[in-house]
């Protein structure tokens, strides 16, 4: 049975009931306004890139009068500014066609810089103003990455990996067995687009503690299907060919390699077959000791393993099951006294443990219905670890410390503004700066002692004029659904009145364990500009969004499209009971996974939404790639009645609504066979629909200025507003 909706009336929520209403002289945002951000609402904040030491900070300033950007060492106590480097003084050394500060790789006293210039390497010594071509090659050198110690550089170039010292210029080829199917160091597309991260820039080697070792992926891709994605520029057109595993069908194999940095026989680690499994979060200890993490092809089993880098064997340090899935532990620390700290969400939240590795005994440091969001620091000197947790309420982020080891455990909250922050700590945690902001205020930033106290504001991203404009009023609240108090967050139009009727427009991502409604300031002005037109601007988070820990995100397990639909289908509910509501005009738009569930609205939840806006959507689960699809749905022929029920096209008989669908052609994540096949599907049944289709466009469209308006007009005329 669906539990009757209501409002939360509870003294906590009410608290959070808080409004927006920039109310100065009423102006109201334009279109080209929004476009062009003239005159801009927000400044930019103060541009900081990492710590000195434990007193002081670098931060990046410009030189508007010769439009150069300078780097000043901050100091903590008394905000004292000394230059540390000026592009100026490298004139003479640097060509002009190399810009000072786009290296690719640097150290972090940025001593030390290297660039990639018309594909060759150099490099820039700014102690002693030196500059050196390192490299004379047709090929690229792919990222290119300093040794710890500054003395050496490892890349890859044309999927194979290579080292070279800087001072001697000479060149080591470490592997030699690349194809077009097999990379060293150069990671496969799935994982860089679902393991490493798109961060990673295909990057798959790392650098010992000592410099002396890289431990690498090898990939091979000879299995993967290639999927075709067409390039139409030109008279004939490019096809470009990428390796692609779509739900269910073969993976990349993978290896994990050791070698000298100076180019002496790879030792593999011993993990037998290649096929089915995957290797990532490969990490070096302090003391020179490699480990990695496996995952089985279903991803519901973890291990964590020591390598031992002289014969490959392997040590098992820790496993974990889950009934649904398991992710790979990126927060974990091990700690001198043979103790590894990490965080995982195997018991519903994630939470805070630490492992002896000596016994396997195990320890939870933190307990409770909330989540660690990240480990920020961890200060063994002084038996501190610093973390983001969403203790107090699941749409906010606080700093929190609390001792690792003794029996004093309590935690210590270090932000106290309502809000979501964000931290940078000093190595030693003396010092953190913190940015944060609600949906009151605006992005601020200021500098704090670990004792919480404040020492100065570094900078405020409101401009005085903000308060000219009327914005519209903004209310966080929430909802309840089968006992889940979903969190929703909207902006009103101006001169709200609640005798008019207002369409809703839902904005939406709906991934599992990807919120979207956070008490942060909203990041455009167009959901602004939108509630000006006379709409209800509305996102809300499903019980599997990560509000209600992993417990609440494994209900999506074999069922995505299932309890998104419940949900939002439940709050659309909730949203007829209101007389202000007009119930003709429930708009949902949204892009990527947004798209898919935009999809699933107009067609499976067709009674409840009217007009949407899908942009480069996966249309059915088949389609997409294997590692984040069977993550949640298994494989195809494991779960069928899930795959068929999350597929847009099972339902598009019921499609009766307005749609705009979006694609970019060369989208090589969610490729545009998606559109295509639920376009077709449309057509046979003779539905309606918009297409837009931007040529050469990747995942996510560039082309924001002619998306934005594409988009703005398509709601105002649609939707009929003003």
């Amino acid at each position: 049975m669906i539990g009757k909706l209501k409002i939360l009336t509870t003294l906590i929520f009410v608290m959070l009931l808080i409004k927006v209403a920039f109310a100065g002289t009423g102006k109201l945002l334009t279109y080209k306004q929004v476009v062009n951000n003239k005159p801009k609402l927000t400044k930019s904040l103060p541009d900081i890139k990492g710590w000195v030491d434990d007193n002081s900070y670098f931060q990046m300033i410009e030189d508007t009068a010769k439009n150069i950007k300078k780097l000043y060492k901050v100091h903590c106590k008394n905000g004292k500014k000394d230059l540390y480097i000026n592009p100026e003084d490298f004139s003479n050394c640097l060509p002009e066609e190399i810009s000072f500060w786009k290296m690719s790789d640097k150290t972090d006293d940025y001593k030390k810089m290297i660039y990639v210039y018309q594909n060759d390497l150099y490099y820039l010594d700014t102690e002693n103003k030196k500059f050196i071509r390192l490299t004379t090659n047709k090929e690229k050198e792919n990222n290119p990455t300093l040794s710890p110690d500054g003395k050496q550089i490892a890349f890859t170039k044309k999927k194979d990996l290579y080292s070279l010292n800087i001072e001697t210029g000479l060149e080591h080829r470490l592997t030699n067995d690349a194809t077009d199917c097999i990379y060293n160091g150069w990671a496969s597309w799935v994982y860089y687009e679902e393991i490493l991260g798109r961060q990673s820039k295909y990057k798959a080697f790392y650098w010992s503690p000592d410099s002396k070792k890289l431990a690498f992926l090898q990939f091979n891709d000879s299995s993967v299907p290639i999927f075709p994605i067409y390039r139409a520029k030109g008279k004939h057109g490019y096809l470009e060919k990428e390796h692609y595993p779509g739900a269910g069908d073969p993976i990349p194999e993978v290896k994990l390699g050791i070698v000298s940095s100076i180019g002496k026989e790879c030792v593999w680690a011993d993990f037998g077959c290649t096929k089915n499994q995957y290797i990532a979060a490969v990490k070096w200890l302090p003391n020179n000791k490699l480990t990695c993490q496996w995952m089985n092809r279903e991803q519901n089993e973890l291990k964590l393993y020591e390598i031992d880098i002289e014969d490959g064997s392997k040590e098992s340090l820790y496993e974990e099951k889950q009934n649904s899935w398991v992710s790979f532990i990126h927060d974990i620390h091990f700690l001198d006294d043979d103790k590894l700290l990490f965080s995982t969400d195997k018991i519903g939240f994630k939470h805070l443990y630490i492992l002896n590795t000596d016994d396997g005994s195990e320890k939870k440091l933190t307990k409770g219905k909330w989540q660690i969001k990240s480990i920020e620091h961890v200060d063994e000197d002084n038996n501190i670890i610093y973390f983001i947790a969403d203790k107090e309420n699941s749409t906010e982020r606080h700093l929190y410390k609390m001792k690792i080891n003794g029996w004093r455990k309590k935690l210590v909250k270090l932000t106290n503004k309502k809000g979501c922050h964000r931290v940078v700590i000093s190595p030693k945690g003396k010092y953190f700066i913190d940015t944060y902001s609600n949906i009151n205020l605006p992005h601020k930033m200021a500098l704090y002692n670990n004792s919480k106290s404040k020492i100065r504001e570094l900078g405020n991203s409101k401009k005085p004029v903000m308060n000219e404009y009327d914005l519209g009023k903004v209310e966080l609240f929430r909802v309840n659904v089968d006992e889940y108090e979903l969190p929703v967050k909207w902006i009103l139009p101006p001169n709200f009145d609640k005798n008019k009727k207002y369409p809703v427009i839902f904005r939406i991502y709906g991934g599992p364990n990807a919120s979207s409604v956070t008490n942060t300031f909203p990041r455009s002005l167009n959901s602004f500009l939108l509630a000006q037109k006379g709409a209800i601007i509305l996102s809300v988070d499903h019980r599997g969004s990560g509000h209600f820990g992993k417990k609440g995100v494994a209900k999506m397990y074999r069922k995505l499209g299932k309890w998104e639909m419940h949900d939002w289908i439940e709050i659309v509910k909730w949203l007829r009971k209101k007389s202000y509501v007009d119930t003709n005009k429930i708009a949902i738009t949204g892009g990527s996974y947004g798209g898919y569930v935009t999809l699933m609205a107009l067609t499976y939840g067709h009674e409840y939404f009217t007009h949407g806006i899908s942009l480069y959507p996966v249309s059915r689960w088949e389609l997409y790639d294997a590692v984040y699809t069977e993550r949640y749905m298994d494989k195809p022929a494991d779960n069928l009645d899930g795959y068929k029920f999350g597929s847009s096209l099972e339902h598009a008989d019921k499609y009766e609504g307005k749609l705009l669908l979006i694609h970019g052609t060369m989208d090589d994540n969610v490729h545009i066979q998606n559109s295509t096949q639920i376009i077709e599907k449309f057509i046979d049944m003779n539905k309606q629909f918009d297409f837009m289709m931007y040529p050469g466009e990747r995942h996510g469209i560039k082309n924001n200025e002619h998306l934005d308006k594409l988009v703005s007009d398509w709601l105002i005329n649609n939707l009929l507003l003003e």
